[in-house]
């Protein structure tokens, strides 16, 4: 994958505090009102999160790797997992007296012994004088957890879960962990919300997570593959001034991937319209003030360029002479290209208005580039560029000093669907995509017929995928939302949700043979709130064409 040139990252790299394995562990039991999971307070006088509820678990030992021969383990349990279960069983005997471990005769142990255990002796040392094997097979893997980049202290922690040995009673040790609690999680979250349950990221997250399940053998059952559920090394930014962390699936988590690789604390993500966002040194985004159901906080438009090379303005926006002023600010006047990804009238009318006010006050007239709408364009998204762009023709900005010499190189990719004159933009040096309406974050976008076809809308999400391999993408910035990150995922996992909706799609016409467009609305997207099915309507119609058009022997 291409990372942007650090010549144009906005924070001199840094190294993140190293990171120490570790290991944690939900002991989990049934109960009439739901599952209940083991949690403690930390000291007070704790060197990372003090005073906040958590798991039992601690830094992995040398020993923990060298004991495997004490515990039992599964035909598919590897030996990281093993290392970690076994560390995770470690400290949860350590710190609250609980042991997941077997007698001689494979009986659970009992209660009593381990009441008698001295927590402080080595675990080794208990197992082999009492006949005890430590059962690491009732042990499994629920989450992976990565601290976060910016903090000093750093762990690499899987979160294992496990059944509540039956008869063994919590008592923390009254030194690292105080006060054990058995809280359903759901409860656990709300008394974290009222202020009186301090917990961190990672600990919320989970009982979001482990509040979706109804027994703890669906918690078992679920992690029986071996592999984690998830994998997070969660990000900050700041919003409202105040600091916001996200997990990988969250809109703003690829954002802060581009802007502060290295976990820098600093950038906003408040939407606004009064300031350009610099997403790089040759990057900048300002929002329209046109927010709404159709356009989330409003339509992006993007500088390309810096103050030696010129800017090229990606999607001018609605005519809103505020924005356009705006833009030709944060330019500094110099625009040399308008492109617009299509003719919708939330992207392409403020070209003309934009172009106008370059031209009064530097006195060229930078052309405005595109594609022409087609006849199927709708009134509103009537559009004629100066000029014609070809299909992977290269747009290039180069800096006029003699030494240095910078170069920001737009390459053009049509991609019909959305609109029929849609193209996408990408930025060959720093791996980005602008993907205008084609890709969105947070929601997928509409294909509506007759301008929209559904067929050329996948298929250009196959070009946009393979243009991102070939040349690296790691990126994508969308007309509407945040950043996306992991570019080729984010198209494969929009890939798949389109193909998913279209078999529901099929679903429903086969149900309801007879049905209208609103019958199958109702039916296939039964998880979207209906106040959106007329907007979802068009986008099943276009799938409804495409399905259509696929039936065996179609021809037409």
């Amino acid at each position: 994958m291409v990372q942007p040139r650090p010549s144009q990252q906005l924070h001199p790299a840094r190294e993140p505090a190293p990171l120490r394995a570790a290991a944690t562990v939900l002991l989990l039991r049934d109960t009439p009102a739901g599952i209940e999971v083991l949690m403690t307070r930390r000291s007070a006088q704790a060197s990372f999160v003090p005073g906040a509820y958590v798991f039992p678990g601690g830094a992995i030992d040398e020993a923990d790797a060298r004991s495997h021969a004490l515990a039992a383990r599964r035909p598919t349990q590897g030996d990281l997992l093993l290392t970690q279960s076994i560390a995770a069983i470690r400290e949860s005997f350590e710190e609250l007296g609980v042991l997941l471990a077997r007698q001689g005769d494979g009986s659970p142990v009992a209660p009593a012994l381990v009441a008698q255990l001295d927590r402080a002796a080595p675990l080794a040392a208990l197992c082999a004088t009492h006949g005890l094997t430590l059962a690491a097979d009732t042990v499994f893997s629920f989450a992976h957890w990565i601290t976060d980049r910016d903090l000093p202290r750093r762990f690499d922690v899987p979160f294992l879960v496990a059944r509540m040995p039956a008869g063994q009673v919590p008592v923390a040790d009254e030194a690292e962990q105080f006060e054990p609690v058995w809280v359903r999680p759901a409860d656990a979250l709300a008394r974290h919300a009222a202020g009186g349950f301090f917990m961190i990221f990672p600990t919320i997250r989970t009982l979001e997570r482990l509040q979706a399940y109804a027994s703890v053998d669906a918690v078992l059952q679920a992690c029986a593959g071996e592999q984690p559920l998830w994998i997070s090394c969660p990000r900050a930014g700041l919003l409202a001034g105040k600091e916001v962390r996200f997990m990988d699936s969250d809109p703003p988590f690829g954002e802060l991937a581009l802007v502060c690789p290295d976990g820098q604390i600093t950038h906003a993500l408040d939407w606004q319209n009064e300031q350009p966002v610099a997403l790089l040194r040759n990057v900048q985004r300002l929002t329209a003030a046109n927010p709404g159901v159709m356009t989330g906080p409003g339509t992006n438009s993007y500088l390309v360029g810096d103050p030696d090379t010129g800017y090229i303005a990606i999607d001018p926006g609605p005519e809103d002479p505020a924005h356009q002023e705006r833009l030709w600010h944060a330019a500094g006047g110099d625009i040399r290209m308008i492109v617009c990804t299509h003719s919708h009238p939330d992207h392409a009318p403020g070209a003309r208005p934009l172009q106008a006010l370059v031209e009064r006050h530097k006195g060229w007239r930078p052309p405005v580039l595109g594609l022409p709408s087609a006849p199927t364009a709708r009134a509103a998204s009537a559009f004629s560029p100066d000029r014609m762009l070809r299909n992977e023709e290269l747009l290039t900005l180069e800096g006029r000093a003699m030494e240095g010499k910078n170069t920001h190189t737009l390459m053009v990719l049509h991609t019909p669907g959305h609109a029929a004159n849609h193209l996408c933009l990408l930025l060959l040096e720093d791996g980005l995509l602008f993907s205008g309406d084609h890709i969105l974050n947070g929601s997928t976008t509409v294909v509506d017929p007759p301008d929209g076809d559904m067929t050329a809308y996948l298929d250009s999400l196959d070009l946009l995928d393979a243009q991102c391999a070939r040349h690296g993408v790691g990126f994508i910035l969308p007309a509407h939302g945040y950043v996306l990150g992991e570019a080729r995922q984010a198209i494969a996992q929009l890939k798949a949700h389109r193909l998913r909706r279209e078999a529901k799609i099929v679903a429903a016409m086969q149900a309801l043979p007879e049905g209208s467009l609103d019958d199958w609305v109702a039916h296939a997207y039964v998880d979207v709130p209906p106040r959106m099915w007329p907007v979802a309507a068009r986008s099943l119609l276009a799938h409804v064409q495409r399905i259509r058009a696929l039936e065996p022997g179609n021809t037409g």
